[in-house]
């Protein structure tokens, strides 16, 4: 039997770096409510939450639980999903290695996907960012380990004392501050892969920076309309040689469409997303 745990709160747990943490209550509640997504991807598997309290039994093979566990996936690996598991009787075997999930964690770090992004910029003191803004006034800062809107700041011309103090503590605690220019981006869109084959694309709505919606298009209409050959291209011979030797498993690169048609990449996710869901929904259809 698969085993798939839904842990929504991996971002989260990324950037605290640890495996004792409990995150917050509310990113509790959306991974017990909505554990079954990940059956979209994996039909057949039994797919809960690591706080849900029938999992010791799963793990166990208890009575309504027949078959044991075979295979672990988690929608993310990261220090606490893993010494969560391992508490609750997971066996070590089936799980990624403390190495590899070191390995994961440096490869989702904002710095790895930097020879992707030619006009982002690796911040690292205040010093370093107001000479940016000498350069250019809009920009978005992002910290290292953060995803689905969080973990990011907007600067307009000059930084407040918020913007200071957060940058500051953010380069204490994930070693510096990624400064991307703001752009006219009009839509947000990945590349999906699975153990380094490309599945297909997603195209989504984002407020903010937030995740909202996928938006129902095939791959053929995705491509074709952004233009997007020419950008996979480039982003498969950087992760041929800098990503799939040192990681297998599922690994999203998102997009910006710019108002002028360039395309931008915006960040690496490596572990499942919401497009793939969305992409594995479309080709049932």
């Amino acid at each position: 039997m698969q085993l798939c745990i839904f842990n929504p709160e991996h971002d989260l747990c990324m950037a605290k770096g640890r495996a004792h943490y409990v995150p917050p209550r509310s990113a509790v509640d959306f991974a017990l409510r909505d554990a079954a997504v990940m059956q979209v991807l994996y039909p057949g598997a039994v797919c809960l939450s690591v706080y849900d309290p029938q999992l010791p039994s799963v793990l166990s093979c208890g009575p309504a639980f027949r078959s044991a566990v075979t295979a672990v996936t988690a929608w993310g690996w990261d220090a606490v999903v893993k010494h969560e598991l391992l508490k609750r009787g997971a066996q070590e075997s089936l799980l990624p290695s403390d190495e590899e999930i070191n390995t994961i964690r440096e490869l989702q770090h904002r710095t790895t996907v930097l020879p992707l992004q030619p006009d982002c910029h690796e911040v690292h003191s205040m010093e370093e960012m107001e000479l940016l803004l000498r350069e250019h006034e809009h920009w978005v800062l992002k910290a290292p380990w953060s995803g689905a809107g969080r973990g990011l700041r907007w600067v307009h011309g000059r930084l407040t004392a918020i913007d200071r103090d957060w940058l500051l503590k953010t380069v204490r605690e994930q070693r510096c501050v990624i400064a991307e220019p703001r752009r006219d981006v009009v839509a947000d869109l990945a590349l999906e892969y699975m153990d380094g084959a490309f599945i297909g694309y997603s195209y989504f709505k984002t407020g903010s920076g937030v995740y909202k919606e996928n938006v129902a298009w095939g791959d053929d209409r995705i491509e074709t309309t952004f233009g997007l050959i020419p950008m996979r291209a480039k982003v498969e011979q950087w992760l041929a040689a800098n990503v799939w030797p040192r990681y297998c498993g599922p690994l999203g690169i998102d997009l910006m469409v710019c108002a002028d048609g360039s395309v931008h990449v915006a960040e690496m996710n490596v572990r499942h997303t919401m497009g793939m869901i969305a992409h594995a929904k479309i080709n049932k259809q």
